[in-house]
């Protein structure tokens, strides 16, 4: 069986930092050692200078596939994501058909095997309507239920009081939420139809989509979970009156309620709508400096667990619209890691703190089987990174099928150099040399 053998990488695990070996054998990684000494005919990486990091898991990303597949698929974005050191992602359930049946579900499964370059799991869309679909889910075979507690496609938007309730009471999984206000968010809208008409300004969309919304909806949430002992995982905080709503003086593995934030609210504010308009119009909304900051404390404090992308591609010609028109979301796998070893350089984070909240962390909460963590026995889900590199966000390097990223122009310090996927190496110096070793996540509930 092929062995690959990563020679003098600074190890970044479970809160330690330590110059090692790691020999990968078949999809496993066989062993951990301060030297290991090369086997005949073994492939030999030198990774002196480098970090060696547990591939990513994203937990939340929207590939678009099936129904929407003029914006992204699983096999362009699944590529972007193995470029991005993310190893594993969770898809959510908003594509058309809505991933709100067993037969859906099943199908994207399907697509997935055919096509992922990453491994894969999904969640399944919680409605008004399929809540006995919902009481027959096999915990292990599926990552969680996803609820819109704000407007979104279709009919995903939960609105029904006593369907939310017996939803929280009668499944184990976890409930991840999209959390916004929607009657607030509407009567902020007219608000500002009524004062700009068709030509609302994109630097009111926080306003709009506002803090009051956010925290009403994510209060709410947090309350019922704590009524019916639900497992509740709030996405995307972008507030700082949010993060005290969470909680940091227990482990993970001990909390009930727990929280995310993604990459575009921990490095974009308020001030950047002047320059990129409607590219950086996300659900929840890019707030205010202010609250930035707040976000990236409690990061670092575990008040939030999870570093996810919320990837959500759209053409540019899509995005390019006027306020009223342009679609929220924005194309994020391939660039998250290296914003992140970015703000490592800048001292915002350490790298053993990112790799905590986007390795170890996702696995823990998802009981991910065998992932997250660099440990004998494990799959070898593997990133090397460079942390001195520097390089620019081109247009030309970009592998989104939408051809545009919210960082084009941007220097980032920090680059992925290889990535591994299953023992594969799939990725390695720019180049995707394996698009389909990605397989079906697994759970052990």
């Amino acid at each position: 069986m092929k062995s690959t053998l990563i020679q003098h990488a600074t190890i970044i695990n479970e809160g330690v930092a330590q110059v090692a070996d790691l020999r990968i054998r078949g999809a496993y990684i066989e062993a951990i050692a301060p030297v290991l000494t090369p086997l005949e005919n073994e492939d030999c990486i030198d990774a002196t200078g480098c970090y060696l990091l547990p591939g990513l898991i994203d937990d939340q990303v929207h590939f678009r596939e099936p129904g929407l597949t003029h914006k992204a698929c699983i096999e362009s974005e699944s590529q972007a994501a193995i470029a991005g050191g993310i190893t594993s992602f969770i898809e959510m359930p908003n594509t058309q058909p809505q991933t709100t049946t067993l037969e859906a579900y099943q199908d994207k499964l399907d697509r997935a095997q055919k096509t992922s370059a990453a491994n894969y799991s999904f969640m399944f869309g919680g409605t008004n309507d399929n809540l006995e679909v919902l009481k027959q889910l096999d915990k292990n075979k599926v990552a969680g239920i996803k609820l819109f507690l704000g407007s979104s496609t279709g009919n995903m938007l939960v609105d029904n009081p006593e369907v939310l309730r017996e939803i929280f009471s009668s499944t184990d999984l976890v409930i991840a939420a999209h959390c916004e206000d929607e009657q607030t968010i509407r009567e902020n809208l007219q608000a500002h139809i009524d004062t700009y008409g068709e030509e609302i300004p994109i630097e009111k969309h926080p306003v709009i989509r506002s803090e009051a919304a956010c925290y009403i909806s994510s209060s709410q949430a947090i309350a019922l979970a704590k009524e019916t002992g639900a497992r509740l995982h709030v996405f995307h905080v972008s507030t700082a009156k949010e993060t005290a709503l969470f909680q940091n003086d227990i482990p993970l593995k001990d909390k009930k309620i727990t929280a995310e934030v993604c990459t575009h609210h921990l490095w974009f504010s308020d001030e950047d709508y002047a320059e990129k308009g409607t590219l950086i119009k996300w659900n929840p909304a890019v707030k205010k400096a202010s609250d930035r900051e707040a976000l990236w404390e409690a990061l670092n404090d575990d008040r939030l667990d999870i570093l996810a992308t919320d990837h959500a591609p759209h053409t540019l010609a899509e995005k390019q619209q006027p306020y009223l028109k342009a679609p929220s979301g924005g194309p994020l796998v391939q660039h998250a890691l290296p914003a992140l070893l970015t703000a490592v350089n800048k001292g915002k984070i350490t790298l053993q703190k990112v790799v905590e909240k986007a390795c170890h962390n996702p696995a823990i909460l998802f009981d991910i089987e065998k992932r997250g963590f660099l440990r004998t026995g494990y799959f070898a889900d593997l990133v090397l990174v460079d942390l001195d590199q520097s390089f620019e966000v081109n247009k030309a390097d970009l592998l989104y099928q939408c051809q545009w990223s919210p960082f084009e122009g941007t220097l980032f310090t920090g680059v992925v150099k290889t990535t591994f996927v299953n023992g594969h190496k799939v990725y390695d110096q720019g180049q995707i040399l394996e698009k389909n070793a990605g397989r079906q996540l697994t759970f052990t509930r």
